[in-house]
C-alpha cells in the first residue's frame, strides 16, 4: 500500500467567510472510534481545514472503515491520509490495517508528503515473546508529520500535521519536534506555515525558547497553556499536549479548546487564520 492516500470530495467552496480567512480544527480523534459524534462535531464547526491525528484505516476496532474518507465524504472535503503505522493486531496479511494522520480541506491540497522522523522509539515493534494481542498494540512503522500545501484563492501555505511519540523520554519528543521546525524553516521565508497536532508534551517552554525565537512561530490559541485532554490520574488534571503554531503572513484569531466535546480522549482545538 502507498504511504499516502488521497480523495477529492470537495465542491466549489463559496462559504460565508472570505477566501482570506480560514476556519481550522485540529484534533486527535482517538482512531475514529466514535465516528458519528466526531463527524457531527466537525460538521458543526463548518471548517475549511482539518488536521486530524490517530486516524484508522481498515482496522478491526473501527469496522474496517477508511475513517478519513468517511469524514471527507460526509463534509464534502478533499483529504490526504499519511500512513504512520501498520497495526499488526487490527488487520491480517491479506487485509492490513493502518493508523496515521489525515488533513482535510475544502480547498485543493497540493504536494502531500511524509516527514518520517529519524528519531523513533522501538517501543511498538513486534517481539517474538510478546503475544499477538490488541492489548500490546504491536506496530510496524514510525511517527510522522504529514506535510501538505493548501491553495486558497491563488495563495498557498504549508501545513504540518504531526503526531509525536507518546513513548520514550522527553528528549525523543523534542528531537522529533526539532525535525519539524528544521523542515519548516525551508518554507517560512516563502509562505505562511501552520504546525498543528498532538505533540505529546507541554510545548509552552519549548515554544517560547526555540520556535518563536529561531523560526518566528506564534501560538494559534488565545490560551497560554491549553488543557487539551480530559482530567485523569490521581489529581484529576488534564494535559497540555495538543498545539497549533503559525508563521509568516497569517494571523490566528478566535482560538479555543472545545473542552465540552467528549467524542475522543483529546479535546479539539479551533481557530481562524487570516491571510495578511
Amino acid at each position: 500500500m502507498n504511504e499516502l492516500l488521497t480523495g477529492n470530495f470537495g465542491s466549489s467552496w463559496t462559504g460565508p467567510r472570505p477566501a482570506r480567512a480560514l476556519r481550522i480544527v485540529n484534533w486527535n480523534i482517538e482512531r475514529g472510534l466514535r465516528l458519528r459524534d466526531i463527524t457531527d462535531f466537525l460538521a458543526s464547526q463548518n471548517a475549511d481545514l482539518l488536521t486530524l491525528q490517530e486516524v484508522d484505516l481498515n482496522a478491526r476496532r473501527t469496522r474496517r472503515l477508511n475513517i478519513a474518507e468517511e469524514i471527507a465524504r460526509r463534509l464534502e472535503m478533499n483529504y490526504v491520509f499519511g500512513r504512520e503505522f501498520e497495526e499488526l493486531t487490527q488487520g491480517s496479511r491479506t487485509s492490513p490495517a493502518f493508523h496515521g494522520q489525515a488533513t482535510l480541506s475544502r480547498w485543493p491540497i497540493r504536494s502531500p508528503r511524509l516527514l518520517r522522523f529519524h528519531h523513533q522509539s522501538d517501543f511498538w515493534r513486534p517481539r517474538w515473546f510478546v503475544p499477538r494481542s490488541s492489548l500490546f498494540q504491536e506496530r510496524i512503522g514510525g511517527r510522522i508529520a504529514l506535510v501538505t500545501q493548501i491553495e486558497v484563492a491563488g495563495n498557498r501555505f504549508t501545513v504540518y500535521n504531526l503526531h509525536l511519540e507518546s513513548r520514550g523520554d522527553h528528549r525523543l519528543k523534542l528531537a522529533q519536534f526539532d525535525e519539524v521546525l528544521q523542515d519548516a524553516e525551508l518554507c517560512t521565508s516563502k509562505s505562511a506555515v501552520l504546525i498543528a497536532g498532538d505533540l505529546n508534551f507541554d510545548a509552552t517552554k519549548v515554544f517560547q525558547d526555540n520556535a518563536r525565537r529561531h523560526y518566528g512561530f506564534r501560538s494559534a490559541l488565545d490560551v497560554a497553556r491549553p488543557m487539551t485532554t480530559p482530567p485523569h490520574g490521581l489529581f484529576g488534571r488534564g494535559e497540555c499536549i495538543d498545539w497549533a503554531f503559525v508563521s509568516g503572513p497569517i494571523k490566528a484569531v478566535q482560538g479555543r479548546v472545545h473542552d465540552n466535546v467528549t467524542a475522543s480522549d483529546h479535546y479539539p482545538l479551533s481557530f481562524t487564520l487570516k491571510i495578511l
